[in-house]
């Protein structure tokens, strides 16, 4: 699966370049990174790199990780002078170090059992900010696999053990994307 992954990010970025665009961070990463008790951070599933470079631009640490060597080539032009690593991996196989970051960022990707995994590599009290989209009946695309797509509330479930819940809402994407569709939001703290 990780290779047939790669084979289709890697296409879609070369067929819509649009996709690597520098676009502004979520705003509830705006608002909330200066909470994190340091300044180690990773962004799974970076995509255009739009988090790493803005956590990078105010001083973090950012280990990029994402499956498609051609954002991440465009990532590593942008991120030359800054403090940035870049990981080609698939994130379903990728478990870094144990209490390792101070901040995690992950969106518009969805894997449940990642969302597991990386409440093991945050340190104690380090953030994480997860936003990616859900069902709703008004999502413009109808063909959206369900399995990548979060019911109701349902970050707000998965959050309920070993984290405080700082910001949750739910909101319709950003208007540079394609189709309009409904996203949840949340930044939460490890207890």
């Amino acid at each position: 699966m990780a290779e047939q992954d790669r084979i289709k990010w890697n296409r879609k970025y070369q067929e819509q370049p649009t996709l690597l665009e520098t676009r502004p961070p979520s705003p509830l990463l705006e608002k909330f990174f200066s909470h994190a008790p340091g300044h180690q951070a990773i962004d799974l599933a970076c995509g255009s790199g739009r988090h790493t470079l803005f956590l990078a631009q105010n001083g973090f640490h950012v280990d990029a990780v994402d499956i498609s060597s051609v954002a991440l080539e465009r990532l590593k032009q942008r991120t030359k002078d800054l403090n940035v690593t870049l990981h080609e991996v698939d994130l379903e196989n990728f478990t870094p170090e144990k209490d390792k970051y101070d901040l995690a960022v992950m969106t518009n990707y969805l894997d449940r059992e990642l969302i597991g995994r990386t409440a093991k590599i945050l340190k104690p009290h380090a953030l994480f900010v997860l936003e990616t989209y859900m069902e709703h009946p008004e999502n413009e695309k109808k063909d959206s696999n369900p399995d990548f797509l979060l019911q109701e509330k349902e970050l707000l479930k998965l959050f309920s053990n070993d984290f405080t819940v700082l910001a949750y809402e739910e909101l319709w994407n950003e208007t540079h994307e394609l189709y309009k569709m409904r996203k949840q939001s949340i930044v939460v703290q490890k207890n």
